[in-house]
């Protein structure tokens, strides 16, 4: 069955320290450099999880975080597989709450929950659930193809951030944004999401945190 590969970014500063980091453009810290590094060999390749041969498409955020990830991940490959930076995959935008931890937001406003009200002049949590229903109705779309028509190759693969991830999986497995809090995904994870019984209609979680930085948080 097709299958979407969903990873959040590696470690970065502002992931050890807990503060929010929706636009602004952080780097990779040289320990999440390394691990994506050291692990690129197992995961990328002709008949390992990562198939370039296999991937249809990559959807990768702007943000350099992302970018370095997904450039670091291929490296070792002589074709990476077709690639575009989207906005449609950036982090949700935390408004006046960027570059806070959640501490600091609750000193500012204690019955604050980005899963019920998104941030005061960033997105709310509408705007947030239907910008990821967007990018899931253009994976499925592949998908759809793939299976029905023979078009394309059968992988999707989407290269992101933690609260993006995290409304993805819960939208995917249609479920409302706000259980996507139950959802943790590591910096440098990897989830896969696909479909039950061969039907485009029974979405699932196949497996989430492969491969994660569990020091990256």
């Amino acid at each position: 069955m097709p299958r979407l590969f969903l990873m959040r970014h590696g470690e970065t500063e502002w992931s050890l320290n807990g503060r929010h980091t929706g636009m602004s453009d952080i780097s990779l810290t040289r320990n999440g450099e390394n691990i994506i590094i050291e692990r690129a060999p197992h995961l990328v390749g002709e008949g390992r999880l990562l198939d370039p041969t296999t991937i249809c498409y990559a959807y990768v955020s702007p943000r350099v975080r992302a970018r370095r990830t997904f450039d670091l991940l291929f490296a070792g490959v002589p074709k990476p597989p077709p690639h575009v930076l989207s906005e449609e995959v950036r982090e949700w935008d935390y408004g006046d709450y960027e570059g806070l931890t959640p501490k600091e937001i609750k000193d500012k406003d204690k019955y604050w929950s980005i899963w019920r009200t998104g941030c005061p002049g960033g997105e709310s949590a509408e705007e947030m659930s239907r910008r990821v229903d967007y990018v899931i109705d253009k994976v499925q779309e592949i998908h759809r193809k793939y299976l029905e028509e023979g078009i394309g190759q059968r992988d999707v693969l989407i290269v992101a951030h933690g609260h993006f991830s995290r409304v993805f999986i819960s939208r995917w497995v249609q479920f409302p944004l706000c259980l996507g809090t139950h959802f943790n995904f590591e910096p440098a994870g990897i989830a896969i999401l696909s479909y039950n019984h061969r039907n485009l209609k029974e979405p699932a979680l196949n497996a989430l945190n492969l491969y994660a930085d569990h020091n990256g948080l």
